[in-house]
């Protein structure tokens, strides 16, 4: 089991490159409008990093605000409470600070940019259809989020997407309907350049879910881990498959979920940060014995 932890989070170094890639291929597209200058490579990498470092930092208060989580102290909420303030001590973390959403669709997030600077949430449904093993469990799959550091892979994900996105569409803008005609390039560069610039959001998006879906996997293998108990875990996954989409929803949150909390499609299943729940208790079950 820890051998397959240790390949998640080499996965995730190898997907991390592939974001540093995507920017620089777009520095590279957006270099061809000015004739190749390598200093706009430059800067679209400086911008990226600058955008996701901003987002990295405002995204727990953004994720409260979106998801209209409030935070409770022990007299709130005396069950949930006790529970996240148990992990913490197992895992020797510093207790997250702690929220509730009020929404009948079951689901939680944890959130943050290192584990003094996190929180966790869940909603009411969570609380109301989970009973103290399965909620112990779901909240051990966030608190693992905030173990293993996936908060801050995520937001930094979250950013470098959010970057790609504006970058983008800035530079396409630009290109269509700037007036700066006092460029060296040639049309076939530029059309590499566009579908450079029209391909790399797609692609970062490709590559955010594949760092969600790994993490994911690996919040579960966690969560087993810390509770010594697979079956809680499973239970509560196996719960989550009925679940209704959230009231209050947001593209830009929804990775954070330890369940999908947006209307099904085709597309949104397509590109969906999450991998099957089927998949995820599967797996939990392939690997009872060795937790």
């Amino acid at each position: 089991m820890y051998r397959a932890i240790a390949a998640n989070k080499r996965n995730t170094i190898l997907i991390m490159a592939l974001f540093v890639g995507v920017v620089g291929a777009i520095g590279w597209a957006v270099s061809l409008y000015y004739g190749g200058d390598i200093k706009v490579t430059y800067f679209v990498f400086v911008v990226a990093g600058l955008y996701a470092l901003m987002q990295y930092f405002a995204a727990s208060k953004l994720a409260v605000a979106m998801t209209g989580a409030k935070q409770i102290q022990k007299r709130d909420n005396p069950r949930l409470y006790r529970i996240v303030e148990n992990l913490a001590i197992t895992t020797g973390m510093p207790t997250p600070g702690i929220y509730i959403i009020q929404d009948s669709s079951p689901n939680a997030f944890a959130t943050g940019r290192d584990p003094r600077h996190a929180i966790v949430a869940a909603t009411t449904g969570l609380i109301d259809v989970m009973d103290d093993n399965e909620l112990e469990a779901v909240m051990a799959h966030e608190m693992g989020h905030i173990q293993n550091y996936d908060i801050r892979v995520s937001m930094i994900t979250f950013g470098l997407v959010s970057a790609i996105g504006l970058i983008t569409d800035i530079t396409l803008r630009m290109m269509f309907y700037g007036n700066d005609r006092d460029n060296d390039s040639s049309p076939v560069a530029m059309l590499i350049g566009i579908v450079v610039l029209v391909l790399s959001p797609i692609v970062a998006a490709l590559i955010q879910m594949a760092v969600s879906r790994q993490r994911e996997y690996l919040a579960d293998a966690t969560s087993a881990m810390t509770t010594r108990n697979p079956n809680s875990m499973i239970s509560a996954l196996e719960k989550l498959r009925t679940a209704k989409p959230m009231k209050k929803q947001s593209a830009s949150t929804s990775h954070l979920f330890i369940n999908n909390p947006l209307k099904p499609g085709f597309v949104s299943k397509l590109f969906s940060t999450h991998p099957p729940l089927d998949d995820r208790i599967s797996r939990l079950r392939g690997n009872e014995g060795k937790f």
